[in-house]
């Protein structure tokens, strides 16, 4: 069921040298190499947040090798919010708390990028709070329901 291309989207408009270009431009990174890793982290680290058709839709607007990053992953049992997401990332690399927020969000600006405005709200409607900010979008309160 999900290995079939979905119709409506475009194909990738970015090779993963372009990604990996791209992301070393936001990031500042020194070499291509720095950026590759910080690509792979940062989605690996992604695919265990996200799950359903977010994840599909994502992985296909991504390079292949971006994608595979992704969707290697098993997804978590239990969503990270933005700043735990921060903490794992920096936990599992073992760099600083900053180093992993400047990696997230040079990543996923590139990310955000890719996806589209569409595809990025569901996938922010989908993570907990906090996410916004590492895709370089305003944070938004949700609606608390009525007590």
């Amino acid at each position: 069921m999900y290995d079939q291309p979905r119709p409506h989207q475009a194909p990738t408009a970015m090779t993963f040298e372009q990604m990996l270009e791209r992301v070393r431009y936001e990031g500042a990174y020194p070499t291509r190499e720095r950026a590759e890793e910080a690509v792979r982290t940062v989605l690996a680290a992604l695919g265990r947040q996200l799950v359903g058709d977010e994840r599909v839709d994502l992985a296909q607007t991504l390079p292949v090798e971006a994608a595979l990053a992704l969707t290697a992953q098993i997804p978590a049992t239990e969503q990270l919010t933005g700043w735990s997401f921060v903490k794992d990332l920096a936990t599992r690399t073992g760099t600083s708390p900053a180093i992993a927020r400047w990696d997230a969000g040079a990543v996923l600006a590139v990310v955000t990028r890719l996806a589209g405005p569409d595809l990025l709200a569901r996938i922010l409607r989908q993570l907990p709070t906090g996410y916004a900010l590492l895709f370089g979008q305003a944070e938004l309160r949700r609606p608390q329901p009525a007590a």
